[in-house]
């Protein structure tokens, strides 16, 4: 308790001196004895601070990389986000770069031997110097039987440090919520809880390594489009192994003119790979910035870092292709008929006035130079215009349209003349003609025919399960899917009992101060 207590004040410290507090006062105006606890947490005076001429988001933006790794994960986390943050807030929050000074040779080597064993480590020669160094991990160079790697390496007691952290954070997120009650449409105990889900992810490297192999069996076939190898024999939780890239980094125009790289084709490549991936697969990587992606002699695009991965299903693709389409067509009705079809849109809502706010975005476009027109932009458009007719929120596509507004940017600074929709058309004509035209009806029915036909045999099985299963459901012994929720609301019992703990606590303190200072 007393190192959740030490962290909580070392973030109210932060906060305090990046005056990031002081802009929350003013947006939430809590009551005074309120705001003597915000300030005592933050060890700041009731003097009016002069303001750093930065904007609120960049503020918040140091003050979380003084705070450390968890909290520079946080603000990347936030930065996709807009519709917790705003669309501002989320925007300066993607200027916070992930690099940490590196760890020590001696730790890295140790690293290696104790994850893969002694008889490993020795196949492993000319250990390179760290090459690059994030909060979680950093990378070295190496060969392996004669082949280069680049080995990937989880910090030393990284794992037990976040955790700490983010129990700190999950029960700050609680007592806000507690003390100002305006800031629970922020979301803030959901906004921690999914931050520990992601990042147990990351700190197993093993699903890197997995999303990275499923993006190279993905992208095989596809043109200009080269996913390193994983070498799982060197592989484990806290190390990741893949084939060193032999190229040169994307932000680097000096060298790509050098090579006589077509820069024109290079950026179109990179839109329609990043389409094929995201409409076609259903799986694309969500972090496509210029430091992530080389390219070779031949001009093919090498992605590195699968840590952040995006998914979409099918009905997610084809909404997302059918909208670029109809934005490209200028048909707002068809475009507006898709969010109805796909549920996104209430049908209580009127499909006039949707159409109506459909055509606000797209035909300003068409009075503009459609080179300069970004994709992404649109979208992030178009998801602002459906929250006014109560669409839910789809993190998902959130993140799709953050990543296509990075593609777009790495595109333009390879080609300022790039027209993202000509080159995006023939991607997404392909795919509608292959997903939703009449060739794909008439398989989607034989396919369908056929797992009937499959499934006959098992017909009188599934009956009786199925009469058993509604038995038990009026019995009341078979649990709901809102049961489901239960993990997470459990989450926040926990924290219940050290919230108040936390909270009698505070007041112990500002009461010892008042006393002292009177």
């Amino acid at each position: 308790m007393i190192k959740k207590v030490f962290i909580l004040l070392k973030i109210g410290r932060a906060l305090s001196k990046s005056s990031t507090l002081d802009y929350f006062d003013e947006v939430y105006k809590p009551n005074f004895f309120i705001r003597i606890i915000i300030k005592i947490f933050g060890f700041s005076s009731f003097k009016k601070k002069s303001l750093d001429s930065k904007s609120v988001g960049l503020r918040l933006a140091s003050a979380l990389k003084e705070l450390g790794p968890t909290f520079i994960k946080l603000g990347q986390f936030l930065g996709t986000r807009p519709d917790i943050v705003g669309k501002i807030l989320a925007k300066e929050l993607q200027s916070l770069q992930d690099n940490l000074p590196p760890f020590d040779m001696v730790i890295a080597e140790r690293s290696i031997k104790e994850e893969l064993g002694e008889k490993k480590y020795l196949q492993i020669k000319d250990l390179t110097e760290p090459v690059a160094a994030a909060s979680i991990a950093q990378v070295h160079f190496a060969k392996i039987e004669g082949e280069n790697f680049a080995i990937k390496i989880l910090r030393p007691g990284i794992e037990k440090k976040f955790n700490e952290e983010l129990d700190a954070l999950m029960l700050f997120a609680s007592i806000i919520e507690v003390i100002l009650p305006k800031t629970k449409r922020l979301k803030l105990i959901e906004v921690v809880h999914l931050l520990r889900e992601i990042t147990a992810i990351e700190m197993d490297l093993r699903f890197e390594g997995s999303a990275a192999s499923e993006l190279k069996k993905n992208t095989i076939s596809d043109p200009k489009f080269k996913v390193p190898k994983i070498n799982w024999d060197f592989t484990s939780k806290r190390i990741l192994t893949s084939q060193q890239v032999d190229g040169i980094s994307i932000k680097d125009i000096t060298k790509i003119d050098e090579k006589n790289i077509n820069k024109k084709e290079l950026a179109k490549n990179i839109i329609q790979n990043f389409l094929r991936q995201a409409v076609g697969d259903g799986f694309f990587h969500g972090d496509m910035h210029q430091g992530n992606l080389f390219v070779d002699d031949e001009g093919n695009i090498i992605p590195v870092d699968f840590g952040i991965m995006g998914r979409l299903d099918v009905n997610n693709r084809k909404y997302l292709a059918e909208i670029l389409y109809g934005f490209i067509k200028r048909d707002y009705e068809k475009v507006a008929d898709v969010h109805f079809i796909a549920g996104l849109v209430p049908q209580d809502q009127s499909r006039e006035s949707f159409s109506q706010a459909l055509r606000s975005i797209g035909e300003p476009i068409f009075g503009q130079s459609i080179k300069n027109i970004s994709a992404g932009k649109l979208l992030a458009q178009l998801f602002e215009i459906t929250e006014r007719f109560n669409m839910a929120t789809q993190p998902q596509l959130l993140l799709l349209q953050k990543t296509m507004v990075v593609v777009e940017g790495v595109a333009r600074t390879l080609d300022e003349d790039a027209n993202i929709w000509e080159i995006s058309k023939p991607v997404l004509e392909g795919w509608l003609k292959q997903e939703v035209g009449p060739e794909a009806k008439f398989r989607q029915v034989v396919q369908t025919t056929s797992k009937v036909m499959d499934r006959l045999p098992d017909l009188p099985i599934m009956m009786d399960n199925a009469s058993k299963a509604l038995e038990l459901l009026a019995a009341g012994t078979v649990a709901t899917n809102n049961e489901i929720a239960k993990k997470f609301e459990n989450e926040k019992l926990k924290i219940k009992n050290q919230q108040n703990k936390i909270i009698i606590f505070i007041l112990l303190i500002v009461i010892s101060l008042l006393i002292v200072f009177n």
